[in-house]
């Protein structure tokens, strides 16, 4: 069995106009709502072995408060991920390392149609669709290896927002 941590980047900020939508930083909401999932993560033992990670500064800035309370793994920092549709997420992840526990951190509109994608049964959740931000899905494969991840094999194990987490 394969598992996938799916995580949505943290609310970003808007502050500055000038700023490129790959630089935007997290806004003040979205450190709180990155460190509510990582303290989610460390309480449910849910740990990734390896992370992908956008390229994106909001991801970075997103993955960088996990970790603070779930742990590191070794990670990778992707420009495919940057805004990535289903398809190119999957080619991501049929490429990951060989370990078990996989982290997927990136965007809408592509994450919440991956993640609907890889369901076998996707939930009837309109949180689950609206996938917002910091929201977290973890999915788990009948597979031996990242190679074998297809559509509509995938079973939800968790899923949660930091809304649902305050």
């Amino acid at each position: 069995m394969r598992r996938l941590i799916l995580i949505r980047h943290a609310k970003s900020s808007w502050d500055d106009p000038s700023v490129r939508d790959l630089d935007r930083p997290l806004a003040k909401r979205g450190r709180r709502g990155a460190a509510l999932v990582g303290q989610w993560l460390a309480r449910e033992g849910i740990r990734p072995e390896a992370a992908l990670v956008s390229s994106a500064r909001r991801t970075q800035e997103t993955w960088d408060l996990i970790v603070r309370a779930a742990g590191a793994a070794p990670t990778r920092y992707l420009p495919e991920l940057y805004h990535a549709g289903p398809e190119t997420m999957l080619e991501v992840l049929r490429a990951a390392p060989d370990v078990e526990r996989v982290l997927m951190l990136g965007h809408q509109p592509g994450i919440a149609a991956f993640a609907r994608r890889l369901l076998a049964g996707p939930p009837e959740d309109p949180r689950f669709d609206k996938f917002a931000t910091a929201a977290v899905a973890v999915i788990d494969f009948p597979v031996d290896a990242w190679p074998q991840a297809a559509w509509a094999t995938g079973r939800l194990h968790a899923f949660t927002d930091p809304r649902a987490l305050e």
